[in-house]
Protein backbone atom coordinates (compact mmCIF):
# COMPACT_ATOMS: atom_id res chain seq x y z
CA UNK A 1 0.00 0.00 0.00
CA UNK A 2 2.77 2.64 0.97
CA UNK A 3 4.52 1.75 -2.75
CA UNK A 4 1.12 1.95 -4.67
CA UNK A 5 -0.32 5.23 -2.80
CA UNK A 6 2.79 7.40 -4.59
CA UNK A 7 1.90 6.02 -8.30
CA UNK A 8 -1.90 6.61 -7.45
CA UNK A 9 -1.25 10.45 -6.80
CA UNK A 10 1.14 10.71 -9.82
CA UNK A 11 -1.59 9.25 -12.16
CA UNK A 12 -4.22 11.49 -10.70
CA UNK A 13 -2.22 14.62 -11.14
CA UNK A 14 -1.07 13.47 -14.85
CA UNK A 15 -4.78 12.98 -15.43
CA UNK A 16 -5.65 16.21 -14.37
CA UNK A 17 -2.92 17.76 -16.69
CA UNK A 18 -4.31 16.20 -19.58
CA UNK A 19 -7.95 17.54 -18.83
CA UNK A 20 -6.35 20.75 -18.42
CA UNK A 21 -4.09 21.03 -22.01
CA UNK A 22 -6.94 19.55 -23.54
CA UNK A 23 -9.77 22.58 -22.38
CA UNK A 24 -9.68 24.88 -25.62
CA UNK A 25 -10.10 28.64 -25.28
CA UNK A 26 -8.61 31.90 -24.69
CA UNK A 27 -8.47 34.21 -21.96
CA UNK A 28 -7.75 38.03 -22.30
CA UNK A 29 -7.33 39.93 -19.17
CA UNK A 30 -7.76 44.11 -18.96
CA UNK A 31 -6.00 45.92 -16.40
CA UNK A 32 -5.54 50.08 -16.87
CA UNK A 33 -2.92 49.54 -19.79
CA UNK A 34 -2.18 46.24 -19.39
CA UNK A 35 -3.57 43.46 -21.57
CA UNK A 36 -2.59 39.67 -21.11
CA UNK A 37 -3.67 36.84 -23.38
CA UNK A 38 -3.01 33.68 -22.89
CA UNK A 39 -4.68 29.81 -23.47
CA UNK A 40 -7.30 28.67 -20.47
CA UNK A 41 -4.76 25.43 -19.75
CA UNK A 42 -2.03 28.09 -19.27
CA UNK A 43 -3.88 30.31 -16.55
CA UNK A 44 -5.05 27.19 -14.50
CA UNK A 45 -1.41 25.86 -14.53
CA UNK A 46 -0.86 29.74 -13.39
CA UNK A 47 -3.24 30.33 -10.74
CA UNK A 48 -2.35 26.29 -9.23
CA UNK A 49 1.21 27.79 -9.03
CA UNK A 50 1.03 31.29 -7.42
CA UNK A 51 -1.50 29.24 -5.21
CA UNK A 52 1.23 26.85 -4.46
CA UNK A 53 3.89 29.46 -3.90
CA UNK A 54 0.99 31.63 -1.84
CA UNK A 55 0.40 28.01 0.65
CA UNK A 56 4.23 27.59 1.08
CA UNK A 57 5.16 30.95 2.21
CA UNK A 58 2.09 30.69 4.68
CA UNK A 59 3.41 27.51 5.94
CA UNK A 60 7.13 28.50 6.29
CA UNK A 61 5.83 31.85 8.42
CA UNK A 62 3.67 29.87 10.59
CA UNK A 63 6.67 27.51 11.87
CA UNK A 64 8.96 30.64 12.02
CA UNK A 65 6.33 32.30 14.54
CA UNK A 66 5.45 28.66 16.35
CA UNK A 67 9.06 27.50 16.95
CA UNK A 68 10.06 28.76 20.35
CA UNK A 69 6.83 27.48 21.53
CA UNK A 70 7.74 24.47 19.88
CA UNK A 71 11.09 24.16 21.27
CA UNK A 72 9.87 24.98 24.66
CA UNK A 73 7.12 22.02 24.45
CA UNK A 74 9.76 19.49 22.69
CA UNK A 75 12.18 20.57 25.72
CA UNK A 76 9.31 19.96 28.71
CA UNK A 77 8.54 16.69 26.95
CA UNK A 78 11.77 15.16 27.17
CA UNK A 79 11.83 16.33 30.95
CA UNK A 80 8.36 14.52 31.52
CA UNK A 81 9.79 11.68 29.83
CA UNK A 82 13.57 11.37 31.82
CA UNK A 83 11.54 12.42 34.85
CA UNK A 84 8.98 9.14 34.80
CA UNK A 85 11.97 6.67 33.67
CA UNK A 86 13.73 8.39 37.06
CA UNK A 87 10.04 7.47 38.65
CA UNK A 88 10.10 3.84 37.29
CA UNK A 89 13.73 2.85 38.14
CA UNK A 90 13.22 4.37 41.70
CA UNK A 91 10.29 2.53 42.34
CA UNK A 92 12.69 -0.64 40.76
CA UNK A 93 14.85 0.65 43.68
CA UNK A 94 12.72 0.42 46.34
CA UNK A 95 11.26 -3.06 45.17
CA UNK A 96 14.86 -4.51 45.41
CA UNK A 97 16.16 -2.68 48.78
CA UNK A 98 18.13 0.19 47.70
CA UNK A 99 17.53 2.66 49.75
CA UNK A 100 20.29 4.93 48.40
CA UNK A 101 19.71 4.50 44.86
CA UNK A 102 15.85 5.19 45.31
CA UNK A 103 16.47 8.49 47.31
CA UNK A 104 18.68 9.19 44.26
CA UNK A 105 16.10 8.63 42.03
CA UNK A 106 13.40 10.70 43.66
CA UNK A 107 15.36 13.64 43.88
CA UNK A 108 15.95 13.44 39.80
CA UNK A 109 12.29 12.63 39.64
CA UNK A 110 11.25 15.28 41.74
CA UNK A 111 13.35 17.90 39.80
CA UNK A 112 12.21 16.78 36.47
CA UNK A 113 8.33 16.58 36.76
CA UNK A 114 7.76 19.04 39.43
CA UNK A 115 5.01 17.07 40.69
CA UNK A 116 4.87 16.23 44.26
CA UNK A 117 2.13 13.95 44.13
CA UNK A 118 4.12 11.72 41.87
CA UNK A 119 6.76 11.62 43.62
CA UNK A 120 6.23 12.30 47.58
CA UNK A 121 5.58 8.35 48.25
CA UNK A 122 8.62 7.28 46.35
CA UNK A 123 10.73 9.99 48.77
CA UNK A 124 8.94 8.47 51.80
CA UNK A 125 9.41 4.65 50.56
CA UNK A 126 13.07 5.14 50.26
CA UNK A 127 13.01 7.43 53.64
CA UNK A 128 12.18 4.38 54.52
CA UNK A 129 14.63 1.97 53.42
CA UNK A 130 17.45 4.05 54.95
CA UNK A 131 16.10 4.00 58.24
CA UNK A 132 15.45 7.82 58.78
CA UNK A 133 11.54 7.24 59.76
CA UNK A 134 11.31 10.80 60.77
CA UNK A 135 11.82 12.02 56.61
CA UNK A 136 9.38 9.30 56.32
CA UNK A 137 6.88 10.57 58.45
CA UNK A 138 7.02 14.39 57.10
CA UNK A 139 6.86 13.09 53.48
CA UNK A 140 3.89 11.04 53.90
CA UNK A 141 2.75 14.09 56.71
CA UNK A 142 2.85 16.52 52.89
CA UNK A 143 0.75 13.78 51.29
CA UNK A 144 -2.06 14.65 53.53
CA UNK A 145 -2.20 17.75 52.39
CA UNK A 146 -3.71 17.36 48.52
CA UNK A 147 -6.47 15.76 48.01
CA UNK A 148 -5.01 13.05 45.11
CA UNK A 149 -2.53 11.60 47.56
CA UNK A 150 -4.02 11.80 51.31
CA UNK A 151 -5.30 8.22 51.28
CA UNK A 152 -1.65 6.72 50.62
CA UNK A 153 -0.12 9.26 53.45
CA UNK A 154 -3.03 8.04 55.95
CA UNK A 155 -1.72 4.57 55.15
CA UNK A 156 2.08 5.47 55.62
CA UNK A 157 1.27 6.98 58.81
CA UNK A 158 -0.87 4.25 60.22
CA UNK A 159 1.77 1.89 59.37
CA UNK A 160 4.70 4.11 61.21
CA UNK A 161 2.45 4.28 63.93
CA UNK A 162 1.28 0.25 64.36
CA UNK A 163 4.95 0.08 63.77
CA UNK A 164 5.39 2.46 66.99
CA UNK A 165 3.32 0.99 69.05
CA UNK A 166 0.81 4.00 69.14
CA UNK A 167 -2.29 2.69 68.97
CA UNK A 168 -4.11 5.98 69.99
CA UNK A 169 -2.62 7.99 66.49
CA UNK A 170 -3.14 4.79 64.53
CA UNK A 171 -6.78 4.86 65.46
CA UNK A 172 -7.30 8.38 64.93
CA UNK A 173 -5.66 8.06 61.22
CA UNK A 174 -7.94 4.68 60.60
CA UNK A 175 -11.02 6.61 61.40
CA UNK A 176 -9.81 9.40 58.94
CA UNK A 177 -8.84 7.07 55.93
CA UNK A 178 -12.77 5.08 56.86
CA UNK A 179 -14.06 8.38 56.33
CA UNK A 180 -12.91 8.38 52.79
CA UNK A 181 -12.78 5.15 51.63
CA UNK A 182 -15.21 2.92 54.06
CA UNK A 183 -15.37 0.32 51.73
CA UNK A 184 -11.49 -0.81 51.64
CA UNK A 185 -10.46 -3.85 53.24
CA UNK A 186 -7.80 -3.38 54.85
CA UNK A 187 -8.85 0.12 55.88
CA UNK A 188 -11.80 -1.29 57.54
CA UNK A 189 -10.31 -4.01 58.89
CA UNK A 190 -7.28 -1.75 60.39
CA UNK A 191 -10.19 0.15 62.09
CA UNK A 192 -11.89 -2.98 63.38
CA UNK A 193 -8.42 -4.41 64.88
CA UNK A 194 -7.39 -0.99 66.67
CA UNK A 195 -11.01 -0.22 67.84
CA UNK A 196 -11.14 -3.44 69.94
CA UNK A 197 -7.39 -3.29 71.33
CA UNK A 198 -8.43 0.20 72.53
CA UNK A 199 -11.94 -1.73 74.02
CA UNK A 200 -13.77 0.40 72.19
CA UNK A 201 -16.27 -2.44 71.76
CA UNK A 202 -19.52 -1.13 70.65
CA UNK A 203 -17.64 1.49 68.41
CA UNK A 204 -16.60 -2.35 66.53
CA UNK A 205 -19.50 -3.81 66.73
CA UNK A 206 -20.95 -1.01 64.49
CA UNK A 207 -17.54 -1.22 62.51
CA UNK A 208 -17.58 -4.93 62.21
CA UNK A 209 -21.82 -4.29 60.79
CA UNK A 210 -20.86 -1.99 57.72
CA UNK A 211 -18.08 -4.66 56.89
CA UNK A 212 -21.26 -7.29 56.49
CA UNK A 213 -23.30 -4.77 54.85
CA UNK A 214 -20.05 -4.11 52.60
CA UNK A 215 -19.42 -7.31 51.94
CA UNK A 216 -16.08 -7.09 53.13
CA UNK A 217 -16.02 -10.26 55.91
CA UNK A 218 -17.51 -13.25 55.04
CA UNK A 219 -20.67 -14.93 57.26
CA UNK A 220 -18.92 -17.16 59.84
CA UNK A 221 -15.73 -14.84 60.50
CA UNK A 222 -18.35 -12.26 60.96
CA UNK A 223 -20.62 -13.79 63.18
CA UNK A 224 -17.27 -15.15 65.25
CA UNK A 225 -15.77 -11.78 65.51
CA UNK A 226 -19.29 -10.34 66.61
CA UNK A 227 -19.65 -13.56 69.13
CA UNK A 228 -16.15 -12.27 70.49
CA UNK A 229 -17.54 -8.40 70.79
CA UNK A 230 -20.65 -9.74 72.96
CA UNK A 231 -18.59 -11.69 75.20
CA UNK A 232 -16.12 -8.86 75.75
CA UNK A 233 -19.24 -6.61 76.39
CA UNK A 234 -21.02 -9.40 78.55
CA UNK A 235 -17.83 -9.28 81.04
CA UNK A 236 -18.31 -5.41 81.23
CA UNK A 237 -21.83 -5.67 82.19
CA UNK A 238 -21.50 -7.75 84.67
CA UNK A 239 -18.50 -6.27 86.00
CA UNK A 240 -21.09 -2.61 85.91
CA UNK A 241 -23.64 -4.93 88.15
CA UNK A 242 -25.78 -5.49 84.93
CA UNK A 243 -26.40 -9.00 85.22
CA UNK A 244 -29.29 -9.50 83.06
CA UNK A 245 -28.28 -7.53 80.14
CA UNK A 246 -24.36 -9.45 80.67
CA UNK A 247 -26.63 -13.15 80.11
CA UNK A 248 -28.32 -11.92 77.30
CA UNK A 249 -25.37 -10.80 75.64
CA UNK A 250 -23.93 -14.19 76.08
CA UNK A 251 -26.70 -16.02 74.57
CA UNK A 252 -26.27 -13.87 71.77
CA UNK A 253 -22.93 -14.92 71.40
CA UNK A 254 -23.66 -19.00 72.07
CA UNK A 255 -26.10 -18.60 69.01
CA UNK A 256 -23.57 -16.28 66.81
CA UNK A 257 -20.73 -18.88 67.23
CA UNK A 258 -21.59 -22.50 68.62
CA UNK A 259 -18.34 -23.63 67.79
CA UNK A 260 -17.00 -21.01 69.82
CA UNK A 261 -16.58 -23.10 73.45
CA UNK A 262 -15.80 -19.72 75.41
CA UNK A 263 -19.20 -18.62 74.20
CA UNK A 264 -21.16 -21.55 75.38
CA UNK A 265 -18.76 -21.44 78.72
CA UNK A 266 -19.55 -17.90 79.49
CA UNK A 267 -23.67 -18.44 79.09
CA UNK A 268 -23.30 -21.38 81.02
CA UNK A 269 -21.75 -19.87 83.74
CA UNK A 270 -23.78 -17.03 84.07
CA UNK A 271 -27.09 -19.54 84.00
CA UNK A 272 -25.48 -21.10 86.90
CA UNK A 273 -24.57 -17.99 89.34
CA UNK A 274 -28.54 -17.34 87.94
CA UNK A 275 -29.63 -20.35 89.85
CA UNK A 276 -30.93 -22.01 86.19
CA UNK A 277 -28.53 -24.91 86.22
CA UNK A 278 -31.54 -26.69 84.07
CA UNK A 279 -30.66 -24.13 81.38
CA UNK A 280 -26.86 -23.77 82.11
CA UNK A 281 -26.70 -27.47 81.17
CA UNK A 282 -28.70 -27.40 78.19
CA UNK A 283 -26.70 -24.59 76.74
CA UNK A 284 -23.47 -27.23 77.54
CA UNK A 285 -24.70 -30.03 75.54
CA UNK A 286 -25.72 -28.04 72.66
CA UNK A 287 -22.35 -26.66 72.50
CA UNK A 288 -20.87 -30.34 73.07
CA UNK A 289 -22.67 -31.27 69.48
CA UNK A 290 -20.54 -28.66 67.62
CA UNK A 291 -17.34 -28.24 69.84
CA UNK A 292 -16.18 -30.36 72.65
CA UNK A 293 -14.09 -28.78 75.42
CA UNK A 294 -12.84 -29.77 78.63
CA UNK A 295 -13.66 -26.63 80.35
CA UNK A 296 -17.17 -27.08 79.06
CA UNK A 297 -16.80 -30.75 81.36
CA UNK A 298 -15.52 -28.89 84.18
CA UNK A 299 -18.70 -27.07 84.28
CA UNK A 300 -20.97 -29.38 83.78
CA UNK A 301 -20.04 -31.60 86.26
CA UNK A 302 -20.51 -28.84 88.84
CA UNK A 303 -23.46 -27.47 88.23
CA UNK A 304 -25.18 -29.81 90.51
CA UNK A 305 -23.04 -29.46 93.68
CA UNK A 306 -23.11 -32.52 96.59
CA UNK A 307 -24.10 -34.64 93.88
CA UNK A 308 -23.02 -38.64 94.13
CA UNK A 309 -20.15 -39.26 92.14
CA UNK A 310 -22.41 -42.30 90.62
CA UNK A 311 -25.31 -39.83 89.81
CA UNK A 312 -22.69 -37.46 88.36
CA UNK A 313 -21.06 -40.13 85.94
CA UNK A 314 -24.68 -40.41 85.00
CA UNK A 315 -24.98 -36.75 84.05
CA UNK A 316 -21.56 -36.91 82.26
CA UNK A 317 -22.40 -39.90 80.78
CA UNK A 318 -25.73 -38.13 78.76
CA UNK A 319 -23.55 -35.43 78.02
CA UNK A 320 -20.70 -37.23 76.30
CA UNK A 321 -23.56 -39.24 74.37
CA UNK A 322 -24.03 -35.52 72.28
CA UNK A 323 -21.00 -36.67 70.74
CA UNK A 324 -19.56 -40.09 71.55
CA UNK A 325 -16.81 -40.69 69.28
CA UNK A 326 -14.49 -36.98 70.55
CA UNK A 327 -11.53 -37.78 72.56
CA UNK A 328 -13.21 -35.10 75.30
CA UNK A 329 -16.13 -37.30 75.27
CA UNK A 330 -14.07 -40.11 76.54
CA UNK A 331 -12.04 -38.31 78.90
CA UNK A 332 -14.80 -36.05 80.95
CA UNK A 333 -16.12 -39.76 81.02
CA UNK A 334 -12.86 -41.02 82.34
CA UNK A 335 -12.84 -38.28 84.76
CA UNK A 336 -16.20 -38.98 86.20
CA UNK A 337 -15.48 -42.60 86.64
CA UNK A 338 -12.78 -42.32 88.73
CA UNK A 339 -14.49 -40.17 90.93
CA UNK A 340 -16.80 -42.91 91.06
CA UNK A 341 -14.24 -45.38 91.17
CA UNK A 342 -15.08 -47.29 88.57
CA UNK A 343 -11.63 -48.10 87.95
CA UNK A 344 -12.81 -50.50 84.67
CA UNK A 345 -15.09 -47.87 82.91
CA UNK A 346 -12.29 -45.53 83.48
CA UNK A 347 -9.80 -47.53 81.59
CA UNK A 348 -12.00 -48.50 78.94
CA UNK A 349 -12.87 -44.61 78.23
CA UNK A 350 -8.85 -43.70 78.14
CA UNK A 351 -8.11 -46.25 75.60
CA UNK A 352 -10.80 -45.22 73.75
CA UNK A 353 -9.55 -41.42 74.19
CA UNK A 354 -7.52 -42.25 70.74
CA UNK A 355 -4.72 -39.53 71.87
CA UNK A 356 -1.77 -39.84 73.91
CA UNK A 357 -1.12 -36.27 74.98
CA UNK A 358 -0.36 -35.62 78.72
CA UNK A 359 -3.41 -35.67 80.03
CA UNK A 360 -4.14 -39.17 79.64
CA UNK A 361 -1.12 -40.17 80.86
CA UNK A 362 -1.96 -38.16 84.19
CA UNK A 363 -5.19 -39.74 84.09
CA UNK A 364 -3.74 -43.13 83.76
CA UNK A 365 -1.09 -41.95 86.80
CA UNK A 366 -4.35 -41.21 89.11
CA UNK A 367 -6.21 -44.77 87.95
CA UNK A 368 -3.19 -46.45 89.09
CA UNK A 369 -2.35 -44.56 92.36
CA UNK A 370 -6.47 -45.08 93.59
CA UNK A 371 -6.88 -48.31 91.86
CA UNK A 372 -3.95 -50.13 92.89
CA UNK A 373 -1.84 -47.77 95.29
CA UNK A 374 0.85 -48.93 92.97
CA UNK A 375 3.32 -45.48 93.23
CA UNK A 376 5.52 -46.64 90.83
CA UNK A 377 3.12 -47.04 88.05
CA UNK A 378 2.05 -43.55 89.25
CA UNK A 379 5.22 -42.23 88.80
CA UNK A 380 5.71 -43.85 85.52
CA UNK A 381 2.50 -42.29 83.88
CA UNK A 382 3.85 -39.08 85.52
CA UNK A 383 7.01 -39.79 83.61
CA UNK A 384 5.35 -40.24 80.51
CA UNK A 385 3.54 -37.35 80.60
CA UNK A 386 6.49 -35.07 80.61
CA UNK A 387 7.82 -36.45 77.37
CA UNK A 388 4.17 -37.01 75.78
CA UNK A 389 2.82 -34.30 72.84
CA UNK A 390 1.24 -31.19 74.17
CA UNK A 391 -2.47 -30.87 75.25
CA UNK A 392 -4.49 -28.80 73.33
CA UNK A 393 -4.26 -25.27 73.89
CA UNK A 394 -6.14 -21.70 72.51
CA UNK A 395 -2.95 -20.84 69.75
CA UNK A 396 -2.73 -17.61 67.81
CA UNK A 397 -2.89 -18.14 64.21
CA UNK A 398 -0.61 -14.91 64.09
CA UNK A 399 2.29 -15.22 66.33
CA UNK A 400 1.64 -18.19 67.61
CA UNK A 401 1.11 -17.17 71.11
CA UNK A 402 -0.37 -20.31 73.65
CA UNK A 403 -2.86 -19.66 76.50
CA UNK A 404 -4.75 -21.58 78.27
CA UNK A 405 -7.59 -19.53 78.56
CA UNK A 406 -9.65 -18.06 75.55
CA UNK A 407 -9.25 -14.12 75.27
CA UNK A 408 -10.84 -11.84 72.22
CA UNK A 409 -7.20 -10.69 72.78
CA UNK A 410 -4.39 -12.36 71.76
CA UNK A 411 -2.52 -11.80 75.11
CA UNK A 412 0.79 -11.79 72.88
CA UNK A 413 0.12 -9.79 69.86
CA UNK A 414 -3.10 -8.39 70.80
CA UNK A 415 -4.97 -9.65 67.48
CA UNK A 416 -8.44 -9.52 67.50
CA UNK A 417 -9.94 -12.97 67.68
CA UNK A 418 -7.51 -15.15 66.42
CA UNK A 419 -7.27 -18.03 69.43
CA UNK A 420 -7.70 -21.09 68.45
CA UNK A 421 -8.42 -23.97 70.17
CA UNK A 422 -5.60 -26.67 68.77
CA UNK A 423 -3.04 -29.09 69.89
CA UNK A 424 1.01 -26.66 69.73
CA UNK A 425 3.10 -27.82 67.18
CA UNK A 426 5.91 -28.29 70.21
CA UNK A 427 5.81 -30.22 73.13
CA UNK A 428 7.02 -27.69 75.32
CA UNK A 429 4.80 -24.71 75.81
CA UNK A 430 4.84 -21.20 77.11
CA UNK A 431 1.72 -20.31 78.59
CA UNK A 432 0.74 -16.45 79.20
CA UNK A 433 -1.30 -16.06 82.62
CA UNK A 434 -4.63 -15.84 82.24
CA UNK A 435 -6.63 -12.51 82.89
CA UNK A 436 -8.35 -12.12 86.20
CA UNK A 437 -11.35 -11.44 83.65
CA UNK A 438 -10.89 -14.50 81.33
CA UNK A 439 -12.31 -17.10 82.92
CA UNK A 440 -14.00 -18.02 86.63
CA UNK A 441 -12.29 -21.38 86.28
CA UNK A 442 -8.81 -19.72 85.98
CA UNK A 443 -9.24 -17.67 89.19
CA UNK A 444 -10.17 -20.46 91.20
CA UNK A 445 -7.10 -22.44 89.72
CA UNK A 446 -4.77 -19.74 91.61
CA UNK A 447 -6.30 -20.52 95.25
CA UNK A 448 -4.65 -21.83 97.22
CA UNK A 449 -5.59 -25.89 98.14
CA UNK A 450 -7.05 -24.85 101.29
CA UNK A 451 -8.97 -21.72 100.26
CA UNK A 452 -13.02 -22.13 100.61
CA UNK A 453 -15.11 -22.55 97.43
CA UNK A 454 -16.56 -19.24 95.99
CA UNK A 455 -20.75 -19.12 96.29
CA UNK A 456 -22.59 -19.75 92.98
Amino acid sequence: MRALLPLLLIAAVVALAVVVADQAGQVAIFWQDWRIETSLPVLITAVLLVAAIVTLIFVTLRSVFRAPDAIIRSRRDRRRRAGYRALTQGMVAVAAGDGDEARRQARKADVLLAEPPLTLLLSAQAAQLNGDEGAAHRYFAAMLERPETEFLGLRGLITQALRQGDDATALRLAQRAHALRPQTPWVASSLLALQTRGGQWREAEATLAEMGRAKLLSGPRRYRHQAAILLERSRRAEADGEAAAALSLAAKAQDLAPDLPAAAERHALLLQRAGQDRKAAKAIETAWRRAPHPTLAEIYATLVPGEAPLVRLKRVERLAAANPDHPESHLAVARAALAAQLWGEARRHLALASTSDARVCRLQAELAEAEHHDAAAAKSWLGKAADAPAEPLYVCDVCGGETRYWDPLCPHCREFDRLEWRTPTRAAVKLVAAPAHSHPLAAAAALPPNAAAAPR
